[in-house]
């Protein structure tokens, strides 16, 4: 007989995926872009990765300094919007 388990996400790592969805839509808002585009905007640049590696401290801050610090990144590596 085949026993289920049943697998739950840590609570960092379900800290971090509920930050990241939240911020990416805050990022899309504020620079008028649909989700997708801003997703696909910050890969594109570099803030992924940065999101990724520092939502920690990102998270700590207002969504309003996580924004602009992603825009930072983004113009950094070549983003103009």
């Amino acid at each position: 007989m085949n026993t289920i388990t049943k697998k739950t996400l840590d609570k960092v790592t379900s800290d971090k995926i509920s930050f990241i969805t939240y911020i990416v839509p805050a990022f899309a808002e504020a620079y008028k872009m649909n989700v997708q585009e801003a997703y696909l905007y910050l890969k594109k640049y570099g803030a992924r990765d940065f999101l990724n590696k520092h939502w920690w401290a990102l998270h700590a801050d207002s969504s309003f300094w996580a924004v602009r610090s992603l825009y930072n990144v983004c113009y950094k590596n070549g983003g103009l919007k």
